[in-house]
């Protein structure tokens, strides 16, 4: 149950820790954590994307170490046993990387969710909004690393002839085809070689909910021969989307635990 309703959290809003998880692509202008303090679903605690990646490098959203995010979360409040609620209000859908950052440092993937439809659908269904700060008690929270969730460009570059899994870009097909320049400077245009292309958006709806499992299944038809698969990993161009995609296809396939590239194209890409 990768994904949860607003009718099922508004019922368990008092059982369940909330993330507000809001990023936006540094060219709209718009501040998650500023739109945070003016409105967001009650009892929700505000995830920083960018500030709690890791620090030490120039590629965007890395994973940090995980003494940082044992501390991350700690201060979140959160604990190992709790249910977690991740939303957003964004167009790239960040909550879904937030999910797989929870996955990937051993939370248990049955106890951590994407509200379906995020901020814009519960405001939309008139449900309560508020300003106030949630209150936090400082946890004490311990992870464990799942690494065979996150693949290097060595794991990639090996990949390429060794073909053990096959990676799915999240990009656009004009990104993808290399048609256009990529928007981060620095970076080549085209994709990994034997790679293949499913642009996140396809596996949502105009309202940014995710499809029904049926229209997912011709969505990753596309690639695939099998939707059962297990050896898949999702790649994109600062590791965002590529989580849209894995959470989409854990949809489909629920045995699916999420993998990806997460240098993605702002590290392969480079010139």
């Amino acid at each position: 149950m990768s994904l949860v309703e607003s009718d099922w959290l508004e019922k368990n809003i008092s059982n369940v820790k909330i993330i507000d998880c809001s990023w936006h692509m540094p060219q709209t202008k718009r501040d998650g954590f500023e739109e945070y303090k003016h409105q967001h679903i009650p009892n929700s605690i505000f995830f920083d994307l960018d500030n709690n990646s890791k620090k030490t490098t120039d590629l965007p959203h890395m994973l940090v170490d995980i003494k940082d995010w044992e501390k991350i979360v700690s201060k979140m409040g959160i604990k190992q046993n709790d249910e977690i609620i991740i939303y957003d209000n964004s167009d790239v859908i960040s909550s879904c990387r937030c999910w797989y950052n929870f996955i990937y440092f051993g939370h248990n993937p049955k106890l951590v969710h994407v509200l379906n439809g995020g901020l814009k659908k519960w405001i939309k269904e008139k449900r309560t909004i508020t300003n106030k700060t949630t209150n936090v008690q400082i946890s004490n929270y311990k992870s464990f690393e799942k690494k065979e969730l996150v693949k290097s460009k060595d794991l990639i570059d090996e990949n390429i002839d060794m073909q053990k899994f096959k990676v799915i870009d999240a990009r656009s097909k004009e990104r993808f085809e290399g048609k256009v320049s990529e928007p981060r400077k620095g970076l080549r245009s085209g994709n990994i070689l034997n790679s293949f292309c499913i642009p996140f958006n396809l596996c949502l709806n105009v309202d940014k909910t995710f499809k029904h499992k049926v229209e997912l299944e011709k969505v990753f038809n596309s690639c695939l021969e099998n939707i059962n698969e297990k050896n898949i990993v999702f790649s994109c161009g600062s590791g965002v989307t590529a989580c849209v995609l894995a959470l989409a296809y854990s949809l489909i396939n629920d045995k699916y635990l999420p993998c990806i590239y997460d240098g993605s194209w702002a590290e392969y890409g480079i010139i």
